[in-house]
């Protein structure tokens, strides 16, 4: 069975509140992660130390944001934020000490939507997933107009595909490479994911 723990205090509550499965294999980190959350009004539903079990909480608990440590027994953070982009709609936070430009590309490719390089200071926590929920809410607009969420999340992997492709091959940061894409979509008059198809389809690129 996953290793699942409800979330305790909650001094803040935010409205309504953000539930947040948590996997970290450090009990340590995932201790202070759980506590610096709900010290700061997320409500953490479920949290675990193996990739494997915090796919099987996702499906169980329908959080608003997975946060995931890149390196976990199981199944490494990378293929368990891929398993659950394809199936769930939540915010994805990377965790991860490597900072190497690769590894942060393959869980952007999986679906992460924001990342922190470990160690890191409590106060960057829920910026990063702020980052996140605000990308999600973002590629939720833009996606809104497809009827089902096997759409929702084909279109969402477009996207996230086309950002790869611009960060690698114009060097852009992948903040610059969403901008660029939803300013061409708007210039255009396309939709968003129109232009990321025209993007991997090579038919587009900047100049």
């Amino acid at each position: 069975m996953p290793d699942e723990r409800g979330g305790g205090r909650n001094p803040a509550p935010l409205s309504p509140s953000v539930r947040v499965v948590l996997a970290e294999d450090e009990a340590i980190v995932r201790l202070d992660l759980k506590e610096t959350l709900e010290e700061e009004g997320y409500e953490v539903v479920g949290d675990t130390g193996r990739g494997d079990h915090a796919v099987d909480l996702v499906g169980q608990l329908d959080p608003d944001v997975v946060i995931l440590d890149i390196r976990m027994p199981g199944l490494d953070g990378i293929e368990a934020a891929s398993r659950i982009a394809a199936s769930h709609d939540a915010a994805v936070v990377i965790l991860t000490a490597y900072s190497q430009r690769d590894l942060i590309d393959r869980a952007i490719e999986a679906g992460a939507l924001a990342y922190l390089v470990k160690p890191f200071q409590r106060s960057e926590l829920v910026p990063a997933v702020e980052v996140a929920r605000a990308r999600h809410r973002e590629m939720r607009a833009l996606t809104d107009q497809a009827r089902t969420l096997s759409d929702r999340l084909e279109a969402r992997k477009a996207i996230d595909r086309a950002k790869g492709v611009l960060m690698d091959e114009a060097g852009m940061a992948e903040a610059d490479a969403f901008r660029f894409l939803q300013r061409t979509a708007m210039s255009m008059r396309e939709s968003m994911v129109d232009v990321a198809r025209r993007v991997l389809d090579e038919e587009f690129r900047p100049g």
